[in-house]
């Protein structure tokens, strides 16, 4: 895929990935919509990227509130025209135990991470579908494919975007529209340090996991390259990648492993 002008549209891109992911679609020629909930951050990355004023729109959204989502990508529209590519990066991580999650919590959860991801998404390909086609890249994660003690409500909600996009993109080939689904390691951001703990309130602690993992220029690069791909899923990390062949081969010796981890992870905190 030829990025040179497309129209690509980065949820979360006020920090982290995606504004890695801002960065590298920019070396590339893209014209970008940045959006996340800080206008503040939104702006440091436009004028980061270097790109002219009139090639950046900033829109400042709250995936919380997917009824928005067709009001949102009409400005897009009214902005550019069109929107070639939505990088629909958007989320929220946990860290806390099931039965002390509260129920306003895990509705936050789902509702940013599945709930407003998926109606982006939809309100998108509407537009996608008049034009003739289009790409949606969704940033999923390794937890996508096991859950792990402390994440269970964003584990479901990253399994239930594969659940969605794996029917979803049969549904739209016909259009022309192409999904991609990217399932992130363990990458050097501050996601576990803004995690949402039992109460609704912030972490503020990032793990070694975290702090150790790749590098989101590094990850940029990667996903990019699978954006002007074929490609329908890329997992994207370092050695722990290699926990999905080996959940796969070896499942009961996979979840003891995570138990054992887990317990000790427990005792030193």
């Amino acid at each position: 895929m030829d990025l040179q002008n497309k129209i690509a549209w980065i949820t979360g891109a006020s920090s982290g990935i995606g504004e890695a992911i801002a960065y590298e679609l920019a070396k590339h020629g893209c014209r970008l919509v940045l959006s996340g909930r800080k206008t503040g951050e939104l702006e440091r990355v436009a004028k980061a990227t270097q790109l002219n004023p009139e090639n950046v729109m900033i829109l400042a959204i709250d995936l919380e509130h997917p009824d928005q989502a067709e009001n949102w990508t009409n400005q897009v529209v009214a902005k550019f025209g069109r929107i070639d590519i939505l990088v629909n990066n958007g989320g929220i991580s946990q860290e806390g135990l099931a039965l002390d999650t509260n129920a306003a919590v895990e509705a936050k959860i789902m509702n940013i991470n599945y709930f407003g991801n998926v109606a982006l998404s939809k309100a998108v390909a509407r537009i996608m579908k008049q034009q003739g086609g289009g790409k949606i890249a969704v940033t999923t994660s390794i937890i996508g494919k096991f859950g792990l003690p402390g994440l269970s409500t964003y584990a479901a909600s990253k399994h239930a975007l594969y659940g969605f996009y794996d029917s979803f993109r049969l549904e739209v080939r016909k259009d022309n529209i192409r999904i991609l689904l990217v399932a992130p390691g363990f990458i050097n951001t501050r996601v576990t340090l803004n995690a949402v703990t039992p109460d609704g309130s912030t972490f503020n602690k990032n793990s070694p996991a975290q702090e150790n993992g790749m590098e989101t220029a590094a990850f940029a690069r990667k996903y990019v390259a699978a954006l002007r791909s074929n490609r329908t899923h890329k997992y994207i990390g370092k050695k722990e990648l290699l926990s999905i062949p080996f959940k796969t081969f070896f499942p009961k010796l996979f979840y003891n492993i995570m138990f054992n981890m887990n317990e000790k992870k427990m005792q030193n905190r």
